[in-house]
């Protein structure tokens, strides 16, 4: 397994010299278990970067609190390391912010964006609400609140019938580091702020995808992503919820492959 000089652990596949796609992962997670099936998709026709978030899965923990923009800098870093100069931003929940604070702050390094499942502006009121509930809970640790997530990111079927898959994800979230886990669900709960409205505007292309069910990251907030992006596209999958990807990888991949073999050159 490589591991970068900072401890970040990747994976790179699919051929050399095509386009670069950078595949990031949402809080608790790991690269494996959220981008297992999509990754052989796409690396069928792209150079696919994936690792993991600061202190998730094989990577080291932080050197400093975590922030949207710690988390970018992660990822320069990483291209750095490697000598890729630009890439596609593939981000999922806490991932498509991070993708997005990436395209504010290195706008040349990145060469289109895909916005997957990612919360937006909730609105004064909500937003309080959101970051004291992440304040609350956390002291828990991500066991805490395991199987009301497991039953907000699968549908019902999917629970019943693939029983291992939410055992993998359980045992996943549960390895986490707990005050790790506490700074980054904070990240994901008080970082959308950053991401509004941003000046100067996002301008590279990009696909907002999200499921019809998603309770916390719903249809209406990657409109609102949209709205900001110019020429932007979006993607509503009917009936899956937060964890679609998972359940239905191919229903992202086609999309994002699409999206990417046209917008990306080669």
């Amino acid at each position: 397994m490589p591991v970068s000089r900072a401890g970040t652990a990747y994976d790179l596949t699919g051929p050399e010299g095509a386009p670069v796609v950078a595949m990031i992962h949402g809080l608790g997670l790991t690269r494996a278990a959220t981008y297992r099936e999509m990754i052989p998709l796409l690396a069928t026709h792209f150079r696919v970067l994936s690792y993991d978030l600061c202190g998730h899965g094989e990577t080291a923990l932080p050197t400093e609190t975590p922030s949207l923009t710690v988390l970018s800098e992660q990822l320069i870093a990483l291209m750095d390391e490697l000598g890729i100069e630009q890439a596609a931003l593939v981000g999922f929940s806490l991932g498509g912010m991070i993708n997005r604070r990436v395209a504010m702050d290195h706008p040349d390094r990145v060469s289109a964006l895909c916005i997957l499942n990612s919360p937006h502006e909730r609105g004064e009121d909500q937003q309080k609400l959101v970051e004291e509930r992440a304040r609350d809970t956390s002291a828990g640790g991500p066991g805490a609140t395991i199987d009301a997530t497991l039953e907000r990111w699968f549908t019902e079927d999917f629970r019943r019938e693939h029983p291992e898959v939410l055992q993998e994800v359980r045992e996943v979230v549960m390895a986490n580091h707990h005050e790790n886990y506490a700074l980054h669900r904070f990240v994901l709960a008080a970082g959308v702020v950053e991401l509004i409205r941003p000046q100067p505007p996002i301008t590279h292309p990009t696909l907002v995808m999200t499921c019809e069910k998603d309770s916390g990251q719903p249809p209406a907030m990657s409109h609102a992503i949209g709205s900001e992006i110019a020429d932007s596209g979006v993607i509503i999958l009917p009936g899956l919820q937060h964890m679609g990807l998972v359940e239905r990888p191919d229903l992202f991949a086609g999309p994002v492959k699409e999206f990417l073999s046209r917008v990306l050159p080669g």
